[in-house]
């Protein structure tokens, strides 16, 4: 359960709507009492270690949704399957804070485990929503040894999510592609990505990965919507799709 948060003991501040940029450099300025400090919206590790920043800078003024979007996909087609959303067991890859797991767990699903590659993530995430994760890994997916790939395989995962973590470089496609390969044969898949890394002219990588899975038949899609991921500083929307598939057969390549 989340910890009810209280107004938070900063200051916060975007640049001006007149100044745009590319997501990943997108960056505020907070003030915690000791003068004004400047953040990139992914340094995680340092938004992380103020207690309400995240959620202050992106649900609250930048408005995103991308979890209960994604979330009430992944719901829609468990009902339409007749799927025990109780019985699921997630691995939730990019797992931050917890604000996924917590959207997923208010949707009755059973268990979920945590993976993330910064160690302030799972500090965060046992600090604001304690009890929510069944466990949590801080590893790189891209570099695990065999104990390491053991002990996140071993919960058994039926369903993979990854929220808003995608096509930048936090997480590459191979650590997706380790993560996928962890969930078992007629699991089910739900991610979001920025909608033109799905298009021909991508060059993030998943574009050309999930064309790969959907074309070989490792993956079938049920369901995808575009929507309004959350604003950019310059106030204008950015669009995500949301997709829900199921994975039809172990990677062979």
């Amino acid at each position: 359960m989340a910890v009810e948060r209280s107004e938070p003991p900063f200051r916060l501040a975007l640049p001006e709507p007149t100044e745009s940029y590319e997501q990943d450099v997108e960056y505020c300025v907070v003030d915690t009492g000791t003068g004004w400090t400047e953040y990139r919206f992914h340094d995680y590790d340092r938004l992380y270690t103020i207690p309400g920043l995240y959620e202050k800078l992106f649900y609250d003024v930048l408005q995103c949704c991308s979890p209960a979007v994604v979330c009430d996909l992944l719901a829609e087609q468990l009902s339409a399957e007749r799927v025990d959303p109780a019985g699921l067991r997630v691995l939730d890859v990019g797992a931050g804070n917890g604000i996924v797991a917590e959207e997923l767990r208010e949707r009755r699903i059973g268990k979920v485990v945590g993976v993330d590659i910064i160690p302030e993530a799972r500090v965060a995430a046992e600090r604001d929503r304690p009890g929510t994760y069944a466990d949590y890994h801080v590893v790189d997916l891209t570099a695990l040894d065999g104990d390491e790939s053991a002990s996140i395989a071993s919960g058994g995962f039926d369903a993979l999510t990854c929220v808003a973590a995608l096509g930048f470089g936090d997480i590459p496609p191979e650590a997706f592609r380790v993560a996928f390969d962890m969930v078992a044969v007629d699991g089910f898949v739900a991610f979001t990505l920025r909608d033109d890394f799905l298009s021909d002219g991508d060059t993030s990588g998943f574009g050309g990965l999930v064309k790969s899975m959907l074309d070989s038949g490792e993956l079938e899609q049920l369901g995808s919507t575009v929507y309004r991921h959350r604003l950019a500083t310059t106030r204008d929307p950015l669009f995500y799709r949301a997709v829900v598939a199921r994975k039809r057969r172990p990677h062979t390549g």
